[in-house]
């Protein structure tokens, strides 16, 4: 079967070391996977095999655009960009939030919607605060999520080594 791939919208990702740690693990169970660091300007990566830097164009949406059109089953997106997170999701693969929140087809409706509603709510001046800080129970649901997708993906055939 396929490698697992991962694909990090990575311009404000908080969450992108503990990835690679997570991939490394898995790497050396001898999952096949690849990780792909995908920003507008160039982000520091570990010098690893299964990291891949990807640096696109500056326009808007460059980022999103380019993991969107791979995305797939077998693919694991790592994005808090909700309507990035929709479209992902809707080609068939695990989305996961750096705050460990699991985009699902179930979800994503009403989290797409709720996201539009707000934006329009900021266009017209209202002031609806941000989204909640960043805290280390974010980073552990975080991590229990990426697990949970990349086993799950593991016994469904991917990342299986062709022996």
């Amino acid at each position: 079967m396929a490698p697992i791939s991962i694909y990090i919208d990575a311009d404000a990702c908080p969450v992108k070391q503990e990835i690679y740690r997570v991939a490394e693990r898995h790497a050396l169970k001898g999952v096949v996977l690849k990780v792909y660091v995908v920003s507008n300007s160039p982000v520091a990566v570990p010098r690893d095999a299964v990291i891949e830097r990807v640096v696109v164009g500056a326009g808007m949406d460059e980022a999103d655009n380019w993991i969107a059109e791979r995305a797939g089953r077998g693919a694991i997106v790592i994005t808090a960009d909700v309507p990035l997170a929709s479209r992902c999701v809707k080609a068939g693969a695990d989305v996961i939030a750096p705050n460990g929140k699991v985009f699902t087809e179930e979800s994503i409706g009403m989290t797409l919607a709720t996201r539009n509603l707000m934006d329009s709510l900021r266009s017209a001046g209202e002031i609806t605060g941000g989204p909640k800080p960043f805290a280390p129970r974010d980073r552990s649901s975080f991590l229990s999520a990426l697990d949970r997708a990349i086993v799950r993906l593991v016994r469904t055939g991917f990342g299986a080594r062709n022996e």
